[in-house]
């Protein structure tokens, strides 16, 4: 049986979700894929182009809706709370759904308001004047359409989700954040789960995603000797017990992959650790951040997180 985790909302999310990050046009039969492995949870976004593949997806799968679980996120072009529902609106046009499950705030930062994704004046990010909060409380008006089941929010440092929980009324379901082995980030963790937010990790695997710079010099975390020794004992793949040591934290975690074989191994990641093997792996924390869009994004992200070393220097 697939494990099952229990939102603030008193809904559940399945604990292995799959994600849309990343080669757009590879999506929508890697979607169906998933959804015929079983996978009942998709993670998409309206940055990443891939919200009609889900769509499609799901559709042509013929399993009902209701089984399925959907995020999605806001894109920070429209952070200006009048553009929060059309925003919203219009991801869940490409979706073919009146609703999501879950709708999230991608990052707290601002980007100039209108129909360009990554506005920008010769390579520069021009940014928005929105301040979080009030795009959270037009979240919070999106759940009362009916529209989105839950909000919640992504990339958050500790200082900005204080403020925007003294300021807002709704406990976020959710954060999403970059956690793995190496980034376990357990004080924050440990700091959400206080408040009652679900913790989903994205980038379970580290750096496997050849995007990140700052993994291209070392081993990839997936194929790290204590996760493969460990591995061993069950039967299972180092990447699989990544898998497994988040959900044994009763955090959600979105592998994504376009090969079938890899999509079906992910979701076997969904078993249970011993205790001394968690143990074990909570020794690997290397404080290791791979993420980080400060620079690009014009804005200081995660300024007192494990793992900051990149600082957006305003000019």
């Amino acid at each position: 049986m697939a494990t099952m985790l229990k939102l603030n909302t008193g809904a559940e999310i399945p604990a292995i979700g799959f994600g849309t990050w990343q080669d757009k046009d590879a999506q929508e039969d890697a979607v169906l894929e998933a959804l015929k492995a079983g996978y009942r949870h998709i993670d998409t976004a309206r940055v990443y182009g891939t919200e009609p593949a889900v769509g499609s997806a799901i559709k042509k799968s013929g399993i009902p809706r209701d089984q399925i679980y959907i995020t999605t996120k806001l894109w920070n072009n429209s952070h200006h709370p009048d553009d929060v529902e059309k925003a919203l609106d219009a991801s869940l046009k490409d979706l073919g759904t009146d609703y999501v499950d879950l709708y999230l705030m991608h990052w707290p930062s601002p980007f100039q308001r209108g129909d360009s994704l990554m506005p920008k004046v010769d390579g520069v990010t021009q940014v928005g004047d929105s301040d979080y909060v009030d795009t959270y409380k037009a979240m919070e008006s999106t759940l009362k359409t009916g529209k989105t089941k839950a909000i919640g929010i992504s990339n958050f440092s500790r200082a900005e989700l204080e403020r925007l929980l003294k300021e807002t009324s709704v406990v976020p379901a959710a954060h999403q954040l970059e956690l793995h082995p190496y980034l376990q980030q357990k004080n924050f963790v440990d700091f959400n789960k206080s408040k009652g937010i679900h913790i989903t990790q994205y980038s379970p695997f580290g750096n496997q995603n050849e995007i990140y710079d700052a993994g291209k010099n070392m081993g990839k975390l997936i194929d790290d000797p204590v996760l493969a020794k460990i591995g061993q004992k069950y039967g299972k793949s180092g990447a699989q017990v990544a898998l497994a040591w988040g959900i044994a934290l009763d955090h959600s975690v979105i592998p994504k992959s376009k090969t079938p074989s890899r999509i079906k191994a992910n979701l076997e990641g969904d078993f249970k650790l011993d205790a001394e093997d968690l143990e074990t792996i909570s020794g690997l924390d290397k404080k290791l951040r791979f993420n980080d869009a400060s620079q690009g994004f014009r804005w200081d992200f995660y300024t007192d997180l494990d793992g900051k070393t990149k600082h957006f220097v305003k000019e």
